[in-house]
């Protein structure tokens, strides 16, 4: 969702899907961008660009649960995933 008024552009929301998913993953990030290697890279990669945190953040939470879904998917466990990403 948007907050623009004629000449001024405003900031983005995000208000899709569940906001306790969304809460519960922004936490993830969080702690990921941290610990997780891959997740850091990929959030120092955006932030090197010049992306605001909340862009980074959302892009990354939602790598992270790309990587989560294809760990369903084949049935691997997080240490056995967490470095191959």
């Amino acid at each position: 969702m948007n907050c623009d008024s004629g000449k001024r552009r405003g900031k983005r929301r995000v208000w899709g899907g569940r906001s306790d998913v969304r809460s519960v993953l922004y936490m993830a990030v969080l702690s990921a961008k941290k610990y997780n290697p891959v997740i850091r890279d990929f959030y120092n990669r955006l932030k090197e660009a010049g992306k605001p945190h909340k862009v980074a953040a959302v892009a990354s939470m939602r790598k992270l649960i790309t990587i989560l879904n294809a760990m369903v998917r084949s049935g691997q466990l997080w240490g056995q995933y967490a470095h191959a990403a």
